[in-house]
C-alpha cells in the first residue's frame, strides 16, 4: 500500500456505458444529458486506491473532480492545534473535489481512501464545459454545495458545546447502528476532533465500568443505555 494515486487508466466502452449510468445517479451530473455523461466517461481516467492511500492532500493543485464508484473516502482538515479532523466519510455515488476543481484553489482538505476504492477523475477543463454548455446541471451543483455547507455547519454546531465523553459516546452509537466499530483509537479520536490520549483515557475507564469491550475484533458496546445517558446530561461524573 502506497501514500500516492495508483496509474491512471482509461475506460473501455463497456465500463464507460457503466460510468455514465452511475453518474446519473448522482445529483449533480444526473441533470446532463445522456451524451454528455458518457462523453465524460469516456474522457475521464479510472483511479484504483488501496486503503489509506491519498487521494489528495491540503495545499494540493485542485484540477478535477473524482466521481466514487466503489469504496469510501474520509475527508479531513488540519486542526489550528495541529491534530487533524474528521470531516466527512463520502460513499459510492457521490463526488467530490468538485470545489476545488470549479475555482482552481488549492485544496484545503485531505482526502483518503478507508478501504479499496474505484473512482473516475474528471479533469477541471471538462467539468467547465459541461456546466457552461448546460446550465441545468450548474444549478443542480449549487444546490449540492449548499446541502454540504449546511451539513458542515450542523456537524460543528452539534459537536462543538459537547465534552469529550459525549461528542465519543454520541460518535460510537451512530458507528454501532451498523455492526461492530472497527475504528482505532487514533481513528477514533480524528473523527471527534480530540487527541489518542484523552480517548484511551475514556475508553478505558467505559471499559472498567463494563460498558464496552475492546478486543481484536473491534469496539463493542455492552451497555448502551449508559452511553445513551451520557449523551443527554451534563456528565461530570465520567470526565
Amino acid at each position: 500500500m502506497g501514500d500516492t494515486l495508483e496509474t491512471l487508466t482509461k475506460p473501455d466502452e463497456s465500463k464507460s456505458a457503466k460510468i455514465a449510468a452511475a453518474l446519473a445517479r448522482d445529483s449533480v451530473f444526473g441533470a446532463l444529458s445522456a451524451a454528455r455523461r458518457l462523453d465524460l466517461a469516456r474522457a475521464g481516467t479510472i483511479v484504483h486506491l488501496d486503503k489509506g492511500q491519498r487521494l489528495f492532500g491540503h495545499g494540493d493543485r485542485s484540477d478535477a473532480a473524482f466521481a466514487v464508484f466503489a469504496g469510501e473516502i474520509e475527508i479531513t482538515i488540519p486542526g489550528l492545534d495541529g491534530r487533524t479532523v474528521w470531516l466527512a466519510r463520502i460513499g459510492a455515488g457521490s463526488i467530490i473535489g468538485e470545489m476545488g476543481a470549479l475555482d482552481g484553489t488549492p485544496r484545503v482538505t485531505n482526502a483518503h481512501a478507508t478501504r479499496r476504492c474505484e473512482l473516475l477523475r474528471i479533469a477541471h477543463s471538462l467539468i467547465h464545459d459541461a456546466l457552461l454548455q448546460e446550465p441545468g446541471a450548474a444549478l443542480a451543483l449549487i444546490r449540492t454545495l449548499t446541502q454540504r455547507i449546511r451539513d458542515t455547519d450542523a456537524l460543528v454546531e452539534r459537536t462543538s458545546p459537547m465534552e469529550l465523553g459525549k461528542r465519543l459516546a454520541r460518535f460510537i452509537l451512530l458507528e454501532s447502528v451498523n455492526g461492530r466499530i472497527i475504528y482505532n483509537q487514533t481513528e477514533l479520536a480524528q473523527h471527534i476532533g480530540a487527541s489518542r490520549e484523552a480517548v484511551n483515557r475514556k475508553l478505558e475507564r467505559w471499559r472498567r465500568e463494563k460498558w464496552i469491550e475492546v478486543n481484536h475484533t473491534g469496539l463493542h458496546i455492552h451497555d448502551r443505555p449508559a452511553l445513551l445517558a451520557l449523551c443527554k446530561r451534563n456528565a461530570k461524573l465520567h470526565i
